[in-house]
C-alpha cells in the first residue's frame, strides 16, 4: 500500500519506518529541506534506540523514501497520516495550526479517494475540523465528487521503547465514519494483527478523546504515587514497600505507580492540560484533572526542597552533580523534564550545576546555550569532582551501579539526593553516605 507521512518527528518517523518494514510503500514528508536531506543521508533527527538502523535498511530497500515537496505526498499516498506537532498554545490547548496547514495542503491536491488519518495528538473534532478543511478547498477548485474520509489513529508509543511498542502494538485504535475507511485501515495495519485482533474500531471522537484519556490515566497513577510517597515520608513509611503491596494487586498493576520527581515529555504534560483546557470550554470544571497537573508541578520541586533544607537554605556557591537531564531514560527528550525545574532553582539561588546526560546533552546545551553557573561534562565521574552533592534526577541504565567509593572521593561530602529511589537507604547509610529519596523516611 501507498502510504505518506506527513511530519519526520517523533511519531511520524517512526510510524512511517515501520510501515515500511512491513512492506508498505512509505513517503516522509516534511517542510524542513535540511532534516529531510539528513535523513537521505542516514542522520536521524531524535534519538530513539533502534530507529536509525531501521531508516538506513528501509530507505536502502527504496521502501522509505523522503520529500519537501508536499504536494508530491498527496499524490503518492492512498493513505496519507498526519504526524505533525500539536504543541500547547498558551491557554493550555493544543495549537492545530500544523495540523490544518497539511489539510488546507491535502485540499489544494487531492484529486482521488483518500484516507487521511489523524496521527498526532488533538482534541476532539478535530477529525470535523479537518474534514471541513479539505472539503472547502476541493470546493475552492470548483473539483466535485472528489471523494475522501478522515481517520482517528491516535498512537501510543512510549519514548525508548517505541518501535516495539509499533511493530507489536497492544491495541490499534481506529476511529472511522464509513466501511470503506475502515477497511483501508485493516488493510494498512493487517501485519500487525495477525496473532490476536488488535484493532478497536470506534467512531472518530471516541477515539480522540481514548488518546487523551489514556494519557490522562497514566498520568493519574504518577501524581497519586507521588502524593501518597509525600504522605509517606512524613509518616516514617517506605513508598516503594507500599509500591510493592498495593501493585500485588492486578486491579492496580505495577507500572506507572514508582514514585519520583515527577513526569515530563512531550504527551502527560500537553495531554492533561489540553483535556482540562477541552472541558473548560464545555463549562466543566475537571477537578480530578486539574490536581493531576498540580501535584506533578508541585513533584518537580521536591528535589530543590530537599536540596535546601539540608543546606538550610545556604546554596550560594555550592556545586551540585546532576546526573539525568532527559525526562525518562532512552531519550533525549527534555520538554517538560523535571531536571529542568532543578537546574532553574539551584543557579536562581547562586548554586552551580555540573551535569551529564548520556545522549542529551546536546538537547541541554540548545536550551541553556551559556550559563556561567551551569557545566556540562562528558562522564559522570567527572561531574562528581568537587561537588556538594550529586542529585539523580533520570533512572538511566549506568546509574543504578556505580562505584560508591569513587563517589565517596570525588564529593566533597558524601550526600546523594536520588529522585527515582535507585538505591537502598540502609545499604547507603552503611556505606556511610547521607542519602535523600522520595517517599522514603530519611
Amino acid at each position: 500500500m501507498k502510504v505518506t507521512v506527513f511530519g519526520v518527528g517523533y511519531v511520524g518517523l517512526v510510524q512511517g519506518a515501520v510501515l515500511a518494514d512491513v512492506g508498505h510503500d512509505v513517503l516522509c514528508v516534511d517542510v524542513d529541506a535540511e532534516k529531510i536531506e539528513g535523513l537521505k543521508d542516514g542522520r536521524i533527527p531524535i534519538y530513539e534506540p533502534g530507529l536509525e538502523s531501521l531508516v538506513r535498511e528501509n530507505y536502502s530497500a527504496r521502501r522509505l523514501d523522503f520529500t519537501n515537496d508536499p504536494f508530491l505526498g498527496v499524490r503518492h499516498g492512498e493513505v496519507l497520516i498526519i504526524a505533525v506537532g500539536t504543541p500547547p498554545d498558551e491557554d493550555g490547548s493544543a495549537d492545530l495550526k500544523y495540523v490544518l496547514s497539511v489539510a488546507e495542503t491535502i485540499s489544494l491536491g487531492i484529486s482521488s479517494y483518500k484516507v487521511i488519518v489523524n496521527k498526532s495528538t488533538v482534541p476532539v473534532g478535530t477529525a470535523d475540523k479537518v474534514h471541513a478543511c479539505i472539503l472547502q478547498g476541493i470546493s475552492s477548485r470548483r473539483a466535485a465528487g472528489i471523494e475522501f474520509d478522515v481517520v482517528s489513529n491516535p498512537e501510543f508509543l512510549k519514548e525508548g521503547a517505541a518501535i516495539a511498542d509499533c511493530m507489536r502494538p497492544d491495541r490499534i485504535v481506529i476511529g472511522v465514519a464509513s466501511p470503506r475507511a475502515e477497511k483501508v485501515m485493516r488493510d494498512l495495519y493487517a501485519p500487525f494483527n495477525r496473532n490476536h485482533e488488535k484493532i478497536i474500531s470506534m467512531d472518530v471522537r471516541s477515539a480522540e478523546l481514548t488518546k487523551y484519556a489514556a494519557n490522562c490515566m497514566l498520568a493519574a497513577k504518577i501524581s497519586f504515587i507521588n502524593e501518597v510517597s509525600v504522605l509517606s515520608e512524613r509518616l516514617g513509611a517506605d513508598i516503594e514497600k507500599v509500591r510493592q503491596g498495593i501493585g500485588s494487586d492486578p486491579r492496580i498493576g505495577y507500572q506507572f505507580i514508582y514514585a519520583g520527581a515527577g513526569y515530563g515529555g512531550s504527551c502527560f504534560p500537553k495531554d492533561v492540560s489540553a483535556l482540562i483546557r477541552t472541558a473548560s470550554e464545555l463549562g466543566f470544571d475537571a477537578q480530578f484533572l486539574k490536581s493531576i497537573e498540580w501535584r506533578n508541578e508541585q513533584q518537580k520541586k521536591i528535589l530543590f526542597e530537599k536540596i535546601f533544607a539540608h543546606f538550610c537554605g545556604d546554596l550560594e556557591g555550592k556545586i551540585f552533580a546532576v546526573w539525568g537531564l532527559s525526562f525518562k531514560p532512552n531519550t533525549d527528550d527534555m520538554r517538560e523534564a523535571p531536571s529542568r525545574v532543578l537546574i532553574d532553582s539551584l543557579l536562581n539561588v547562586g548554586a552551580k550545576v555540573r551535569a551529564y546526560d548520556p545522549v542529551a546533552m546536546d538537547e541541554a546545551r540548545k536550551i541553556y546555550s551559556e550559563h556561567d553557573g551551569l557545566e556540562f561534562v562528558e562522564a559522570k565521574e567527572s561531574a562528581l569532582v568537587g561537588a556538594d552533592a550529586l542529585v539523580i534526577v533520570t533512572e538511566w541504565q549506568e546509574f543504578k551501579a556505580p562505584d560508591f567509593e569513587i563517589l565517596k572521593k570525588c564529593l566533597n561530602s558524601p550526600v546523594v539526593f536520588d529522585g527515582r529511589n535507585l538505591f537502598e537507604p540502609a545499604q547507603m547509610l552503611q556505606r556511610g553516605i547521607v542519602y535523600y529519596s522520595i517517599g522514603r523516611a530519611v
